[in-house]
């Protein structure tokens, strides 16, 4: 497995281009389910879970017509990432567990392929080292759409209802996804993808109000969908008979930019970004701003694709955080803003309140020197003058990213180990940070331990 090695201290200055967003773009690849037609996406980011994605979707019968790579040396600066896919009504309908196991968003599959060929069986997805992460609203929603839902060997198996022309079809309901930690993303993204082909119209009342969901209507309803409400708790489908093909860019990746942002804090920097959702980012920015971290927009265009820059030359000042589904303050960006306050002047609190268990980055953080108080599913954050480097263990992708950043920040050399973690959603995250000014190195633990 390979590793990070980093030297700290230095600031990061340069400019970057934010990716589109993985969250968004896995949904929006099992959408290419929904027709025969192509569909075209662009800007796709080069990571491992959009690459098993396609992989399960190549055994679901989904052809991928261009062959491009998608990674960030061969991209055309004008047409970044682009995937044209077509599927074959006739496909398979089992998407197996060797594929699904290596990404929970294999579960996004089940709604698109049960709505277009009339049965699915999908390996439910496992469990997840911040917390459980049932798919039981997904379930429910489906089952509210008329599918008979059944468990077998690991497996979820739906069938759809005989419809008015004596075929599989779903049909439209009042579907209710709130559940102990608000609303659910893929089973919102599931649902709707399900409900545009199914029979009447649709409510989904709990509906998740991230901007990966309005992206995914957008998708849709460029295909022929009916689609009124996404990004509000309440959002109404009128099914269709078919959708057709049609050409999508993704929406840029508001925790990759995120995570820029907090580097450039942490690290005293100064980073201009492009294509950057300033506008999906209200909640972090807010906090950026109590930290004194200003982020001033460059242009007034598209809020969702702004230019700014971050120029941070002072610690950052104490805040209060708390997680909270959209439009609060992000869970994915916890850890990395974790890792700013880490070195803020004063005391700060972070209280995660839709993983409460996503707290393993703060054992790490503490190796480095970082002055952390757990009390159930709060930190209070004692900032410190300096972090100092260490060897460090990432757990999940989002804690191995503020693990990144704590080592950016700190004296010495820092290793962060089990790297694939942050391959899920930062694509060659050190070939982008070593242009900015970050001395960070990608090898083969073996040769670290030796």
């Amino acid at each position: 497995m390979d590793c990070f090695v980093i030297q700290g201290g230095e600031p990061l200055e340069g400019h970057l281009r934010i990716n589109g967003s993985k969250n968004a773009a896995l949904p929006l690849l099992a959408a290419s389910i929904l027709t025969d037609q192509p569909v075209t996406l662009h800007d796709c980011p080069d990571l491992s879970d959009l690459r098993n994605m396609l992989v399960l979707l190549g055994e679901l019968g989904v052809d991928r017509l261009n062959q491009r790579p998608l990674g960030v040396a061969e991209r055309d600066a004008d047409d970044p990432g682009t995937v044209v896919l077509q599927a074959d009504p006739s496909g398979s309908t089992h998407a197996r567990y060797d594929i699904v196991r290596t990404m929970r968003a294999g579960i996004c599959v089940l709604g698109p392929v049960l709505a277009r060929r009339g049965k699915a069986r999908v390996s439910l997805p496992g469990g997840c080292s911040i917390g459980d992460r049932p798919i039981d609203l997904h379930l429910r929603g489906l089952e509210a759409l008329g599918a008979r839902i059944e468990l077998d060997d690991g497996d979820v198996i739906a069938h759809a209802p005989t419809g008015a022309n004596g075929r599989p079809r779903l049909r439209g309901a009042t579907v209710f996804l709130g559940g102990p930690n608000g609303s659910t993303v893929l089973g919102t993204a599931n649902v709707m993808s399900a409900a545009a082909l199914a029979e009447g119209t649709t409510v989904i009342e709990c509906a998740a109000c991230e901007p990966e969901i309005v992206d995914l209507a957008a998708m849709l309803t460029a295909m022929g969908a009916r689609i009124r409400g996404a990004g509000s708790p309440r959002v109404t489908i009128e099914g269709v008979e078919s959708l057709a093909g049609c050409e999508h860019r993704v929406i840029p990746d508001r925790i990759e930019a995120g995570t820029f942002m907090a580097m450039a804090a942490i690290t005293k920097g100064r980073l201009e970004l492009t294509n950057c959702p300033l506008d999906a980012l209200l909640a972090f920015s807010a906090v950026l701003g109590e930290a004194g971290v200003a982020v001033q927009r460059l242009d007034a265009g598209d809020p969702m694709r702004a230019h700014c820059v971050i120029d941070q030359q002072d610690r950052p000042r104490p805040a209060v955080v708390t997680t909270q589904p959209h439009p609060g303050f992000p869970t994915d960006l916890q850890a990395q803003t974790m890792a700013m306050l880490a070195l803020a002047d004063g005391n700060s609190v972070v209280t995660e309140r839709i993983f409460p268990e996503r707290f393993l980055h703060v054992a790490e953080l503490t190796r480095m020197g970082a002055q952390l108080y757990r009390q159930g599913g709060t930190v209070v954050v004692s900032g410190v003058d300096k972090l100092r480097g260490a060897p460090v263990m990432a757990s999940d992708l989002r804690a191995s990213a503020g693990l990144v950043m704590a080592g950016l920040a700190a004296e010495g050399t820092t290793v962060v180990n089990r790297v694939y973690h942050l391959d899920r959603g930062y694509e060659r995250l050190e070939e982008r940070l070593a242009p900015l000014g970050a001395k960070i190195e990608r090898v083969d633990e073996r040769v670290v331990a030796v």
